[in-house]
């Protein structure tokens, strides 16, 4: 539903993008066939379009050159609003972030980057030139199709009656969910390895202070894969966005000025400030990530050990061993439940679970708690864990008593499509459209594309 009206839009992003790289582009003549406001639709980017769709193996049904037509009609009328927005704002690190993403995605399905250049016939950093706006302008589409659907919510009466009109044939097969809760436990970091990772940060300071550039130093160094890429550069973010010892420190910083070593959650830090805007700050850091011993790490499985043998023997409830021994902050106070962070429910499909987790829980029976395992938390540091299998449902057609977040998130879906066509027709009566005669016989899904 919605999600597929997004989804049409960003891959759209990328057939733009390879409509500016592909070499197909040299053999099309160019001519205006459409105009949305003021942006013109070329007959090149049609015919890339369709291309580019070809080779990503995409099958459009009916009239290809009409289906992306209408994509980039949409798009157009999107981006025709995002910049009269003062709200929409897409950095250089947005771009360079959906730029790897491409990238990565051309080298996987092509080969090494030498293959790439072959086969569009162009060096690498030419092609992410000539990327950059077709991205910048993908982004500022995607915001704006949020913003356009983000006061839309679903209440549990508008639930019930989605449910009951939904027709036999359209209620969806929800298929096998399960419910788990975990305790972790944290491998401790040697003295000697946490002296050695703050030593190479003061060292970079250090270097900073003397004249060494410190985006380099990120690139070389940094270890958060998010940003060490742009010069350990991060967006504008506001203090509550972020681990409370690295905002502290950071939010006291001068413009350029290069901080005391910061202890967070994920490792040890280095910033410097580059600019502050009201309540938000822009900066960028080098994280090191201390690595774990090898005994450490079998004292910890041996510690969890321990606790889940305490669990089965009875000596202490799951919730209670959870609460006292899991350095997991977000599930020991609740038992140790495991939520998903995108719904906020508690019951996953076999395909949402983390691959160590699936692996293990499959397994089990309910109520069992596992062997432990090693695996890694959100803040990508080793850490054993056991896990118990709280509740397990078989395959079957929704209900609302069972799958009532499952129909939340379809009808809140269905809303969102209708409240996004509704502003889309909106925009359309209001807005100069003009489409060449050499497509009147395009059957759009929207008709009021024809004036």
């Amino acid at each position: 539903m919605f999600k597929n009206v997004i989804k049409s839009v960003l891959v759209l992003g990328t057939i733009i993008s390879a409509q500016q790289i592909s070499n197909a582009q040299d053999k099309v003549i160019d001519q205006i066939v459409a105009v949305v406001g003021s942006n013109p639709i070329l007959k090149s980017d049609i015919e890339t379009g369709v291309i580019s769709n070809l080779a990503s193996g995409i099958n459009i049904p009916g009239d290809a050159k009409c289906v992306v037509l209408e994509q980039l009609l949409e798009q157009k009328l999107l981006l025709a609003e995002a910049d009269l927005d003062t709200l929409i704002i897409v950095t250089d690190n947005q771009i360079n972030q959906q730029m790897d993403r491409r990238m990565n995605y051309f080298i996987e399905n092509i080969g090494s980057e030498k293959e790439v250049e072959k086969y569009f016939n162009k060096p690498i950093n030419q092609l992410k030139a000539e990327m950059s706006e077709t991205i910048k302008e993908s982004l500022k589409t995607e915001q704006m199709q949020t913003k356009i659907v983000s006061k839309v919510t679903a209440t549990p009466s508008e639930v019930r009656l989605f449910f009951r009109q939904l027709p036999s044939k359209d209620i969806p097969e929800i298929p096998s969910q399960m419910e788990y809760a975990q305790i972790t436990v944290l491998p401790a970091i040697t003295e000697k390895e946490d002296l050695e990772v703050k030593a190479k940060l003061r060292d970079f300071k250090r270097r900073v202070e003397n004249g060494d550039n410190f985006a380099t130093l990120a690139i070389m160094y940094s270890e958060d894969p998010g940003s060490a890429r742009n010069g350990g550069e991060m967006d504008y973010v506001g203090r509550a966005m972020l681990d409370p010892a690295f905002a502290t420190e950071a939010f006291n910083l001068k413009p350029n000025q290069v901080s005391k070593v910061v202890k967070s959650e994920y490792g040890y830090h280095i910033i410097q400030l580059i600019d502050r805007k009201g309540q938000k700050i822009k900066c960028r850091h080098i994280l090191l990530m201390p690595k774990v011993d090898p005994k450490e790490l079998e004292l910890a499985k041996n510690r969890i050990d321990s606790i889940a043998d305490f669990v089965r023997k009875g000596k202490m409830t799951w919730e209670q061993a959870s609460f006292l021994y899991s350095s997991d902050k977000n599930t020991r106070n609740n038992g140790g439940l495991v939520t998903s962070q995108h719904s906020g429910s508690s019951k996953f499909a076999i395909s949402e679970l983390d691959p160590d987790v699936s692996k293990v829980i499959t397994t089990m029976n309910i109520g069992e708690t596992s062997s432990p395992f090693v695996t890694v938390d959100d803040k990508q540091r080793q850490v054993y864990k056991v896990i118990k299998l709280i509740n397990k449902t078989a395959a079957h057609k929704a209900n609302l008593q069972e799958d009532y977040q499952s129909l939340s998130e379809m009808f809140l879906a269905k809303k969102k499509e209708d409240v996004y066509r509704a502003w889309i027709a909106k925009q359309q009566a209001k807005t100069y459209i003009h489409i060449d005669d050499t497509f009147a016989n395009c059957n759009f899904k929207l008709k009021s594309w024809k004036k």
